[in-house]
């Protein structure tokens, strides 16, 4: 019997991402509402009244960092090992010809853990003269990647990423990003699993700075595994309880 041809992206899949680097802010009093801004970084969310969760889009320039190293660090699974602290097991795969992600996330107690499998590809796309890294990844099911007991599998995850020059010597980075955690639990603490950060922001704060200091000769944020948006996003949640949805 015959492998099935491997899944993957289309083309449009990656202009579109491209479109949306030039897409304006969400504007005030719309669907998306502004969630946090931080160091540049500007997070809105789209609720979703039939699911109760959130899509989520990130908007940001990265001073100092260009596009193909922050690409380069978006794609390093082991270096997210370092600076995810939610990450249980997180590894790549090549089954029947595809390239496949397994990610496991450490969830409080008493919430099971969730586990991921999923593609993705990163392509350098070339837009009227523009230099456009794109990164899309989605959530598959495959049969050397059975669920596991005790774990639950979220089934619906999404992303996209495009990163471009911002014309000096930093990024210009544009994300949106879904997934369905499932099991039975509140939506606030749904989308509070989402503020934990499992995204871009965590590596791309500063990624040139992974074995670097501050200028007090302490680790830097991203070296010591620390998120500033991520923990911004988390002291809003603490101070508000305003959460509905990851």
């Amino acid at each position: 019997m015959e492998a099935p041809p491997p899944r993957g992206f289309s083309e449009e899949q990656f202009r579109a991402a491209c479109r949306e680097l030039d897409q304006p802010a969400p504007a005030a009093g719309g669907p998306w509402q502004l969630l946090v801004e931080s160091m540049g970084v500007r997070i809105y969310r789209l609720y979703d009244e039939q699911s109760g969760l959130y899509e989520y889009k990130i908007f940001g320039g990265l001073a100092d960092c260009p596009p193909k190293l922050c690409a380069d660090v978006y794609m390093d699974l082991d270096f997210r090992k370092q600076w995810d602290q939610y990450v249980k097991e997180l590894y790549e795969e090549t089954y029947d010809g595809e390239k496949v992600i397994y990610w496991e996330v450490k969830y409080p107690f008493p919430l099971s853990n969730r586990d991921y499998v999923y593609i993705r590809e990163c392509r350098e796309m070339d837009v009227d003269g523009r230099k456009i890294w794109v990164v899309l990844a989605q959530s598959v099911s495959v049969p050397q990647c059975p669920e596991k007991p005790g774990i639950i599998r979220v089934k619906s995850y999404k992303q996209s990423l495009a990163i471009e020059s911002d014309g000096k010597t930093g990024s210009k980075v544009c994300m949106y990003y879904f997934d369905n955690p499932g099991g039975m639990i509140p939506s606030w603490l749904v989308n509070w699993a989402a503020k934990l950060d499992r995204s871009i922001l965590g590596a791309l704060v500063k990624p040139s700075l992974r074995n670097a200091t501050d200028p007090f000769g302490r680790p830097s944020p991203v070296a010591d595994g620390i998120n500033p948006v991520g923990a911004a996003v988390s002291r809003e949640h603490r101070l508000g309880g305003w959460w509905h949805s990851p």
